[in-house]
């Protein structure tokens, strides 16, 4: 498994992964109707850092790293990960968080905070768990989750 930063080229790829997850509506907060421009542009803008991961030359993987807020929050990281459908269960979530974590202390943050990680997407909790982060929050009926309707999500916290 390789992890390498984003490059134009990657875009297909990228967007071969974006596409089934959001149309699941069932953990990410983009509209399942989003266009492949709009999240390129959100995925790839200037102010994240943004990385592919490949598994025998394919790209399976992508995540970035952005601000969690602006300003005086900046020295708090956010992230997000995307795994190819294919790849689920091959320990590329592990990797990318892995790796973003030692990235993001690289870029100078301090901590890094997930703002809406969906109750119901037990894997991801588990997984994040795993790696040191700490459920802070619980935000009643902050998803709309396209099956279950309003759902639960968590805020989780992990200093670097």
């Amino acid at each position: 498994m390789e992890i390498r930063r984003a490059t134009q080229t990657d875009q297909d790829d990228i967007w071969r992964i974006i596409h089934p997850v959001i149309s699941a509506g069932d953990t990410l907060a983009f509209s399942p109707t989003s266009s492949r421009e709009e999240m390129l542009a959100y995925w790839l803008a200037p102010d994240k850092h943004t990385y592919v991961t490949t598994l025998a030359g394919k790209v399976v993987g992508t995540f970035m790293i952005k601000d969690n807020q602006p300003g005086l929050g900046s020295h708090i990281a956010n992230a997000g990960y995307l795994t190819a459908p294919e790849a689920r269960g091959k320990g590329v979530g592990k990797a990318m968080c892995e790796y973003s974590l030692a990235a993001a202390k690289r870029l100078g943050y301090r901590a890094m905070q997930f703002n809406i990680v969906v109750k119901s997407n037990e894997g991801a909790v588990r997984l994040w768990q795993k790696l040191g982060f700490k459920i802070i929050g619980e935000i009643p009926e902050a998803f709309n989750h396209r099956q279950h309707g309003l759902t639960n999500a968590y805020i989780m916290y992990r200093k670097l």
